[in-house]
Protein backbone atom coordinates (compact mmCIF):
# COMPACT_ATOMS: atom_id res chain seq x y z
CA UNK A 1 0.00 0.00 0.00
CA UNK A 2 1.18 3.76 -0.66
CA UNK A 3 0.33 5.33 2.08
CA UNK A 4 2.24 8.37 0.54
CA UNK A 5 -1.29 9.20 -1.81
CA UNK A 6 -3.25 8.52 1.58
CA UNK A 7 -5.85 11.48 2.56
CA UNK A 8 -7.38 11.36 5.89
CA UNK A 9 -10.37 9.19 6.39
CA UNK A 10 -11.65 11.90 9.12
CA UNK A 11 -11.78 15.26 8.07
CA UNK A 12 -10.84 16.62 12.14
CA UNK A 13 -6.78 15.01 10.98
CA UNK A 14 -5.06 17.77 9.88
CA UNK A 15 -3.09 15.76 7.68
CA UNK A 16 -1.47 11.68 7.03
CA UNK A 17 1.08 11.02 9.17
CA UNK A 18 1.81 7.34 7.94
CA UNK A 19 2.84 4.51 9.91
CA UNK A 20 3.84 1.18 8.39
CA UNK A 21 2.87 -0.72 11.11
CA UNK A 22 -0.44 -2.54 10.12
CA UNK A 23 -1.83 -5.02 8.36
CA UNK A 24 -5.36 -6.81 6.92
CA UNK A 25 -8.24 -6.73 9.04
CA UNK A 26 -9.32 -10.33 10.10
CA UNK A 27 -11.78 -11.55 7.69
CA UNK A 28 -12.09 -8.48 6.50
CA UNK A 29 -14.20 -7.39 9.34
CA UNK A 30 -15.64 -3.71 9.75
CA UNK A 31 -14.65 -1.85 12.79
CA UNK A 32 -17.57 -1.54 15.38
CA UNK A 33 -15.71 -0.09 18.45
CA UNK A 34 -12.79 2.35 19.24
CA UNK A 35 -10.61 1.90 21.92
CA UNK A 36 -8.88 5.27 23.29
CA UNK A 37 -5.18 5.50 25.02
CA UNK A 38 -2.60 7.84 26.12
CA UNK A 39 0.54 7.54 25.04
CA UNK A 40 2.22 7.37 28.44
CA UNK A 41 5.90 8.77 27.16
CA UNK A 42 7.44 12.20 27.92
CA UNK A 43 7.60 13.61 24.70
CA UNK A 44 4.28 13.22 21.96
CA UNK A 45 7.34 13.57 19.50
CA UNK A 46 9.29 10.64 21.21
CA UNK A 47 5.97 8.95 21.18
CA UNK A 48 5.33 9.92 17.26
CA UNK A 49 8.13 8.14 16.37
CA UNK A 50 7.85 5.16 18.38
CA UNK A 51 4.46 4.19 16.61
CA UNK A 52 5.72 5.06 13.20
CA UNK A 53 9.00 2.51 13.99
CA UNK A 54 8.56 -0.78 12.30
CA UNK A 55 11.15 -2.29 14.79
CA UNK A 56 8.37 -1.66 17.73
CA UNK A 57 5.29 -3.13 16.32
CA UNK A 58 3.01 -0.38 17.55
CA UNK A 59 0.48 1.96 15.95
CA UNK A 60 -3.04 3.79 16.05
CA UNK A 61 -5.43 4.78 13.65
CA UNK A 62 -5.13 8.60 15.13
CA UNK A 63 -2.59 10.55 16.88
CA UNK A 64 -4.01 13.36 19.03
CA UNK A 65 -1.50 16.32 20.13
CA UNK A 66 -2.13 18.43 23.85
CA UNK A 67 -2.96 21.67 21.56
CA UNK A 68 -5.54 19.52 19.56
CA UNK A 69 -3.50 18.52 16.32
CA UNK A 70 -4.38 15.34 15.18
CA UNK A 71 -2.68 13.06 12.44
CA UNK A 72 -3.35 9.78 10.83
CA UNK A 73 -0.83 7.54 11.31
CA UNK A 74 -2.60 4.28 9.77
CA UNK A 75 -6.07 4.08 6.98
CA UNK A 76 -9.78 2.77 9.23
CA UNK A 77 -9.43 0.26 6.60
CA UNK A 78 -6.32 -1.56 8.03
CA UNK A 79 -5.41 -2.88 11.50
CA UNK A 80 -3.50 -0.93 13.27
CA UNK A 81 -1.76 -2.98 16.21
CA UNK A 82 -2.42 -0.66 19.29
CA UNK A 83 -4.79 -2.91 21.21
CA UNK A 84 -2.29 -6.15 22.37
CA UNK A 85 -3.40 -9.23 24.27
CA UNK A 86 -7.17 -8.21 24.74
CA UNK A 87 -10.69 -9.04 25.14
CA UNK A 88 -14.37 -7.16 24.87
CA UNK A 89 -17.81 -9.05 25.16
CA UNK A 90 -16.05 -12.61 23.68
CA UNK A 91 -13.71 -11.26 20.98
CA UNK A 92 -10.36 -11.35 21.15
CA UNK A 93 -8.77 -9.88 17.95
CA UNK A 94 -9.59 -6.10 19.15
CA UNK A 95 -7.23 -5.02 16.62
CA UNK A 96 -9.26 -6.12 13.62
CA UNK A 97 -12.65 -4.96 15.22
CA UNK A 98 -11.43 -1.51 16.06
CA UNK A 99 -10.16 2.25 14.98
CA UNK A 100 -7.08 3.42 17.75
CA UNK A 101 -6.40 7.13 18.97
CA UNK A 102 -3.52 7.58 20.86
CA UNK A 103 -3.56 10.69 23.08
CA UNK A 104 -0.55 12.71 23.74
CA UNK A 105 -0.18 12.22 27.31
CA UNK A 106 3.01 11.41 29.60
CA UNK A 107 0.73 9.30 31.92
CA UNK A 108 0.88 8.29 35.85
CA UNK A 109 4.01 9.74 37.43
CA UNK A 110 5.94 7.68 39.60
CA UNK A 111 3.25 8.33 42.87
CA UNK A 112 0.29 7.06 40.49
CA UNK A 113 -0.59 10.70 40.15
CA UNK A 114 -1.77 12.07 36.44
CA UNK A 115 -2.11 15.50 35.33
CA UNK A 116 -5.46 16.61 33.92
CA UNK A 117 -5.87 16.31 29.73
CA UNK A 118 -5.31 19.79 28.15
CA UNK A 119 -9.14 21.29 27.15
CA UNK A 120 -8.35 22.12 23.37
CA UNK A 121 -6.76 18.15 23.19
CA UNK A 122 -10.13 16.93 24.35
CA UNK A 123 -12.25 18.86 22.07
CA UNK A 124 -10.33 17.46 18.91
CA UNK A 125 -10.55 14.00 20.72
CA UNK A 126 -14.48 14.72 21.05
CA UNK A 127 -14.72 15.98 17.27
CA UNK A 128 -12.76 13.16 16.05
CA UNK A 129 -14.47 9.98 18.37
CA UNK A 130 -18.05 11.58 17.01
CA UNK A 131 -16.62 11.68 13.39
CA UNK A 132 -15.54 8.07 13.45
CA UNK A 133 -18.80 7.04 15.41
CA UNK A 134 -20.88 8.83 13.47
CA UNK A 135 -18.82 7.15 9.76
CA UNK A 136 -18.83 3.25 11.43
CA UNK A 137 -22.07 3.38 13.33
CA UNK A 138 -19.97 2.69 16.44
CA UNK A 139 -22.70 2.33 19.34
CA UNK A 140 -22.08 4.32 22.75
CA UNK A 141 -21.14 1.05 24.42
CA UNK A 142 -18.10 0.31 22.29
CA UNK A 143 -15.99 3.43 22.99
CA UNK A 144 -13.32 1.57 25.16
CA UNK A 145 -10.36 2.72 27.31
CA UNK A 146 -7.63 0.76 26.40
CA UNK A 147 -7.65 -0.71 30.32
CA UNK A 148 -11.06 -1.77 29.69
CA UNK A 149 -9.99 -4.33 27.41
CA UNK A 150 -6.68 -5.38 28.87
CA UNK A 151 -7.48 -4.87 32.91
CA UNK A 152 -4.42 -5.58 35.27
CA UNK A 153 -2.09 -4.95 31.80
CA UNK A 154 -3.03 -1.52 30.60
CA UNK A 155 -3.89 1.44 32.77
CA UNK A 156 -4.78 4.10 29.86
CA UNK A 157 -5.99 6.46 29.44
CA UNK A 158 -6.29 7.11 32.80
CA UNK A 159 -8.70 8.29 35.65
CA UNK A 160 -7.89 11.70 34.64
CA UNK A 161 -9.49 11.22 31.09
CA UNK A 162 -13.01 12.90 31.13
CA UNK A 163 -15.07 10.70 29.98
CA UNK A 164 -18.30 12.00 31.48
CA UNK A 165 -17.23 15.39 29.02
CA UNK A 166 -17.32 12.87 26.35
CA UNK A 167 -20.69 11.83 26.79
CA UNK A 168 -21.93 15.38 27.31
CA UNK A 169 -20.87 15.35 24.18
CA UNK A 170 -22.38 12.53 22.33
CA UNK A 171 -19.04 9.75 22.87
CA UNK A 172 -19.49 7.39 24.89
CA UNK A 173 -21.65 5.55 27.58
CA UNK A 174 -21.88 6.78 30.70
CA UNK A 175 -23.93 7.55 34.14
CA UNK A 176 -22.95 9.77 36.58
CA UNK A 177 -21.28 7.50 39.33
CA UNK A 178 -22.46 7.00 42.28
CA UNK A 179 -21.83 8.94 45.74
CA UNK A 180 -18.99 7.42 47.39
CA UNK A 181 -19.86 6.36 51.08
CA UNK A 182 -20.32 3.62 53.30
CA UNK A 183 -22.09 0.43 53.13
CA UNK A 184 -20.93 -3.22 52.20
CA UNK A 185 -17.66 -3.45 50.37
CA UNK A 186 -16.19 -6.58 48.93
CA UNK A 187 -11.91 -6.96 48.30
CA UNK A 188 -9.69 -9.73 47.43
CA UNK A 189 -10.48 -13.20 49.30
CA UNK A 190 -14.06 -12.50 49.65
CA UNK A 191 -15.94 -15.39 48.66
CA UNK A 192 -19.88 -16.38 47.84
CA UNK A 193 -23.09 -15.33 45.87
CA UNK A 194 -22.68 -11.66 45.93
CA UNK A 195 -19.08 -11.78 44.30
CA UNK A 196 -20.91 -14.18 41.70
CA UNK A 197 -23.16 -11.44 40.98
CA UNK A 198 -20.43 -8.45 40.59
CA UNK A 199 -18.52 -11.36 38.66
CA UNK A 200 -21.64 -11.86 36.36
CA UNK A 201 -22.26 -8.07 35.80
CA UNK A 202 -18.86 -7.10 34.45
CA UNK A 203 -18.91 -9.83 32.05
CA UNK A 204 -22.41 -8.91 30.97
CA UNK A 205 -21.11 -5.31 30.74
CA UNK A 206 -18.17 -7.30 28.39
CA UNK A 207 -15.37 -8.01 30.81
CA UNK A 208 -12.91 -10.90 31.19
CA UNK A 209 -14.19 -12.28 34.29
CA UNK A 210 -14.72 -16.08 34.90
CA UNK A 211 -17.53 -15.91 37.63
CA UNK A 212 -16.42 -18.08 40.10
CA UNK A 213 -17.62 -16.64 43.59
CA UNK A 214 -14.39 -15.88 44.57
CA UNK A 215 -13.12 -12.52 44.43
CA UNK A 216 -9.77 -13.43 43.13
CA UNK A 217 -6.44 -10.69 41.68
CA UNK A 218 -8.80 -11.44 38.24
CA UNK A 219 -11.46 -9.99 39.90
CA UNK A 220 -10.02 -7.22 41.56
CA UNK A 221 -8.17 -5.69 38.32
CA UNK A 222 -10.93 -5.91 36.68
CA UNK A 223 -13.04 -3.77 39.26
CA UNK A 224 -10.20 -1.83 39.32
CA UNK A 225 -9.76 -1.21 35.21
CA UNK A 226 -13.89 -0.51 35.41
CA UNK A 227 -13.62 2.21 38.46
CA UNK A 228 -10.93 3.91 36.50
CA UNK A 229 -13.36 4.26 33.71
CA UNK A 230 -16.82 4.58 35.09
CA UNK A 231 -15.97 6.00 39.54
CA UNK A 232 -12.58 7.55 38.44
CA UNK A 233 -12.91 9.62 42.25
CA UNK A 234 -11.69 6.53 43.90
CA UNK A 235 -9.56 3.71 41.94
CA UNK A 236 -8.68 1.15 44.57
CA UNK A 237 -10.05 -2.29 43.29
CA UNK A 238 -12.37 -2.42 46.52
CA UNK A 239 -16.01 -3.45 45.42
CA UNK A 240 -18.40 -0.87 47.32
CA UNK A 241 -21.69 0.01 47.14
CA UNK A 242 -20.85 3.10 44.47
CA UNK A 243 -18.90 1.03 42.69
CA UNK A 244 -21.76 -1.73 42.41
CA UNK A 245 -24.23 0.67 41.83
CA UNK A 246 -22.89 2.45 38.99
CA UNK A 247 -22.78 -0.58 37.16
CA UNK A 248 -26.08 -1.57 37.71
CA UNK A 249 -26.96 1.65 36.50
CA UNK A 250 -25.03 1.28 33.33
CA UNK A 251 -26.00 -2.06 32.60
CA UNK A 252 -29.25 -0.89 32.96
CA UNK A 253 -29.29 2.00 30.44
CA UNK A 254 -27.80 -0.74 27.78
CA UNK A 255 -29.83 -0.69 24.90
CA UNK A 256 -32.41 -3.59 25.16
Amino acid sequence: MDMSTLTSDSPIAARVFPSPNHGERANSVRPDCLVLHYTGMPEGAEALQRLCNPAAEVSSHYFVWEDGHVLQLVPESRRAWHAGKSFWKGETDLNSRSIGIEIVHPGHNDAGHMAPYPAAQIKSVIALCRDICDRRSIAPQRVLAHSDIAPGRKIDPGEAFPWGVLHAHGVGHWVHPARIGGGRFFTRGDEGQPIQALQAMLALYGYEIEITGVFDARTEAVVTAFQRHFRPQLVDGIADASTITTLRDLIATLPK
